[in-house]
């Protein structure tokens, strides 16, 4: 049976003026529009598609992909809001989304960012967003353990640090100590568990500890030199910005990779950036 909010293997039924219609199981018969339909399709064909409701109120299948399917986690921006009902969020489909007032948290205002949570009224069974993201967390213990690489969404900033969503499902939390820069609500961060508090209060960090930060580091900066014909423009002056986006680590981390490969004579410091060496005895991760 077809799952409505999310994508599914559908095999066609038929073929008709609108576009085809694809077997939906307990849901009846879904129509794919025609400027949905994939060149060279045969009818013994299965389509992988998105299933959802159009404007009227129609069972319909893409194969389009929205930015969040129902059970899932987004940033999106809002582009309308209609002051009887709510304000209407791009998601990447032909018809945009609707977040309720009374699922909002603050109001908004067309052209704002809003993290929420896809899910299905249980009440008229079509798909909305709700900015009340705490309903929809995880609430059991995690299985996460300190070091381990997770995948995260910023969702808010506090006097502590920014909030997060992590594999999108628990609550955790980046302290500002422990950040180079600011982030942004609504980022897609990789990084690591710091660790998990009694309660189950998760800590996040945007580099890994110790070793384990610095010596992949350490290869991935000598491989760039190789690129680079030997040199780079990085160094301990860089900004933590530039470091962030180029080698996706904090300057701290960044700087202590350098004194190894430094300690190591691998490289040396041109003022600015920084020069590879030959160094027959040196191997990766040493």
């Amino acid at each position: 049976m077809a799952i409505l909010g999310k994508r599914n293997i559908l095999s066609i039924v038929r073929e008709s003026a609108p576009g085809l219609y694809l077997n939906g199981g307990e849901l009846g018969e879904i129509l794919l529009p025609g400027r949905y339909i994939p060149a060279g399709l045969k009818a013994k064909d299965k389509l992988d598609v998105f299933v959802y409701r159009d404007s009227e109120d129609r069972l319909v299948a893409t194969t389009e992909t929205p930015l969040a399917m129902v059970g899932e986690f987004a940033c999106l921006k809002v582009i309308s809001v209609n002051q009887n009902i709510g304000a209407f969020l791009d998601w990447g489909l032909a018809k945009d989304l609707l977040l309720p007032f009374r699922e909002m948290e603050t109001p908004l205002r067309a052209g704002d960012q809003v993290v929420v949570y896809v899910c299905l009224d249980v009440k008229t069974n079509r798909i909305l967003a709700t900015a009340r993201l705490n309903r929809h967390l995880n609430r059991d213990t995690p299985a996460y353990r300190a070091g381990q690489p997770v995948s995260f969404l910023i969702t808010s900033r506090t006097p502590l640090g920014y909030n997060a969503i992590i594999e999108n499902a628990h609550r955790g939390l980046l302290y500002h100590e422990h950040l180079a820069a600011p982030l942004a609500v609504g980022q897609k961060l990789k990084g690591f568990v710091r660790t998990v508090r009694s309660g189950g209060k998760i800590d996040l960090s945007l580099d890994a500890s110790g070793y384990k930060r610095v010596a992949p580091l350490t290869d991935q900066i000598v491989k760039s030199l190789e690129q680079n014909g030997g040199k780079l423009a990085f160094d301990d002056d860089s900004s933590p910005a530039a470091i962030r986006e180029t080698f996706g680590v904090s300057k701290k981390a960044f700087k202590q990779a350098l004194g190894k490969l430094y300690k190591s004579r691998r490289i040396r410091f041109q003022n600015p950036g920084i020069q590879l060496l030959d160094n027959s005895s040196w191997s990766p991760g040493k």
